[in-house]
C-alpha cells in the first residue's frame, strides 16, 4: 500500500492535475533537473512512486497550451531520453550487462535502417534453451520484412522463463533500448517464438499489448487451469481480454507430443467467448494442422511473421479491455491505474459524438486518471466520464509538463498525451 505521506504530496494535482499550484513555478533550470531525475527513476519500483509523484505535481504548473512550448519540452525529453543505454548494431551474439557476462541476446535481421522490431523468443523449459535458435530460424524473414530482430535468451532457464527472474522486465528494456538505437516506427513492434517461445509471444504480448504491433505463437500456450477431472477449465489470467485490438496467429499441429493441442484449443475457445461478450478480436488468427508436430508451419516460422507484417499497432482504440495481471504496469493505452486490481476487468468505451469515455467495471477506480488529447477528445470542450453508468467527473483538461512527462515513454508518440483528468476527483 502507498504511505500515506504519498497522497499529501499529490493529492492537490489529483483535484484537476492539471489546476496549477499555488507555489511559485519552478525555473528552467529547475525544471531540466526534474525532468532528469524523473527519466531515472524506476516506474517499475514501488519505492519511487512518491517521488515520482512530487515531480509530476510541480511540473503541472507548467503549461503547455503553446505549440512552442510543446516542441520546447518534447524536444528536450527527447534530448534526455536519447542519453540512455543503447544495443550493440552488429549482428550477433552480445550480453546486456557485459562485465557479468549476463543477458545473452543476438541480433539480425536488417541493422541498418529498420522500419519495425520483431522479439524472437527463444523455446525450451527447466535447465534448457538457447537463444540462437530463434536468431537463426528469424533472422532472414524478419531482414526480408524490413525488421530489426533481438533474441534474448531467458535470464533463468525455468518452465516459466518468460515471465520469470526478471526477464519480462528485461525483455521491455530491450525495446525501449532498441528504440533509442534505431529509428523504428513504434506502431511495428512484433513477438514471436515457437515452443516456450510461442507461450512466451502469448503472455508477453497480452501483458503489453498497447505496445504491440502484432503476435505470431507457434507449439506454444498460455498456461492452461485444469478442474478436478482432468479438463481444462481456464487459461492464464491477464491474457486473452487485453488482446481485443492485438493482431496475432497462432499456430497449433494436433500430433504435437510436447505442446498438446488442448491448451490453445482452451484458449481460442476463451478468444470466442470474450469476443461476444466485449466485441473486436476481428484480428485473432487460429491455424491448426494435423501432421507437423512440435515443428514449424509448412514454410517456417516466416510464414507467420509475413502474416502479422502489415499490422499496425492502434495506439488508441475506441474500446479496449484490460485485465492487469502486473502490479508495476500502471498504463495501459490511455489509462493509467498506479494501484491496479489484478485480474480485475476494466472495459474503456471512447464516444467522440459526446465527448464521453464510459467505463465498466466492478473494480475500485478511485485512483485511475486518464490521458487525454484531441486523438480522444474536442479538447476545447468539457470531458465526461462515466463509470457503469454513473458520472463521475465533467471537466476542462490542460495541457501540462507533468501530463507529457507521465506518460513520456521515448518516441512512442502513441502513448504521449499533453493532459490527463481524475477519472473521479478527490473529495
Amino acid at each position: 500500500m502507498r504511505v500515506v505521506l504519498t497522497a499529501l504530496l499529490i493529492g492537490a494535482s489529483l483535484a484537476t492535475p492539471l489546476l496549477a499550484q499555488e507555489a511559485k513555478p519552478p525555473s528552467k533550470k529547475e525544471i531540466k533537473a526534474l525532468l532528469e531525475e524523473y527519466l531515472e527513476l524506476d516506474r517499475r519500483d514501488e519505492g519511487t512512486y512518491a517521488r515520482r509523484e512530487a515531480i509530476v505535481a510541480t511540473l503541472d504548473q507548467v503549461s503547455l497550451d503553446k505549440p512552442k512550448a510543446i516542441k520546447t519540452w518534447r524536444k528536450e525529453l527527447d534530448k534526455l531520453w536519447s542519453k540512455g543505454s543503447k544495443l550493440e548494431k552488429k549482428s550477433g551474439r552480445h550480453f546486456y550487462w557485459e562485465k557479468e557476462e549476463r543477458g545473452l541476446y543476438y541480433i539480425g535481421g536488417n541493422t541498418s535502417k529498420p522500419k519495425g522490431l520483431l522479439i524472437g523468443l527463444h523455446g525450451g523449459g527447466v535447465g534448457s534453451g538457447d537463444a540462437s535458435g530463434p536468431h537463426q530460424s528469424m533472422s532472414a524473414p524478419a531482414k526480408k520484412l524490413d525488421w530489426v530482430g533481438i533474441f534474448p535468451e531467458v535470464l533463468e532457464k525455468t518452465e516459466r522463463g518468460w515471465t520469470d527472474s526478471g526477464t519480462e522486465e528485461w525483455v521491455l528494456d530491450l525495446i525501449t533500448d532498441a528504440m533509442r538505437t534505431w529509428d523504428i516506427d513504434p506502431d511495428q513492434v512484433y513477438f514471436s517464438g515457437h515452443s516456450m517461445g510461442g507461450y512466451g509471444t502469448w503472455l508477453l504480448g497480452s501483458h503489453h499489448a498497447d505496445i504491440a504491433a502484432g503476435l505470431a505463437a507457434s507449439a506454444g500456450a498460455p498456461t492452461p487451469v485444469y478442474g478436478p477431472d482432468g479438463t481444462i477449465v481456464e487459461i492464464d489470467d491477464g491474457v486473452v481480454p487485453n488482446l481485443r485490438n492485438t493482431r496475432m496467429v497462432v499456430f497449433q499441429s494436433t500430433d504435437d507430443p510436447r505442446v498438446p493441442p488442448d491448451a490453445n484449443q482452451a484458449a481460442v475457445a476463451h478468444v470466442e467467448k470474450m469476443k461476444k461478450r466485449y466485441g473486436g478480436y476481428e484480428n485473432f488468427e487460429y491455424r491448426e494442422v494435423h501432421d507437423r508436430g512440435h515443428g514449424y508451419p509448412e514454410g517456417g516460422i516466416g510464414v507467420l511473421l509475413e502474416a502479422i507484417a502489415p499490422a499496425r499497432r492502434n495506439s488508441i482504440p475506441e474500446k479496449l479491455v484490460w485485465q492487469p495481471i502486473l502490479p508495476w504496469k500502471s498504463q495501459h493505452y490511455y489509462l493509467y491505474w498506479p494501484q491496479p486490481e489484478m485480474r480485475a476487468i476494466v472495459e474503456a468505451r471512447l464516444e467522440r459524438d459526446s465527448n464521453t469515455l464510459r467505463i465498466l467495471s466492478r473494480a475500485n477506480l478511485d485512483d485511475m486518471e486518464i490521458f487525454v488529447d484531441e486523438r480522444m477528445f474536442d479538447m476545447e470542450q468539457e470531458i465526461v466520464f462515466v463509470v457503469n453508468g454513473k458520472e463521475t467527473n465533467r471537466a476542462m483538461a490542460t495541457p501540462t509538463l507533468g501530463s507529457l512527462l507521465k506518460s513520456y515513454h521515448g518516441r512512442d508518440m502513441g502513448r504521449q498525451f499533453l493532459a490527463r483528468l481524475p477519472l473521479k476527483p478527490k473529495s
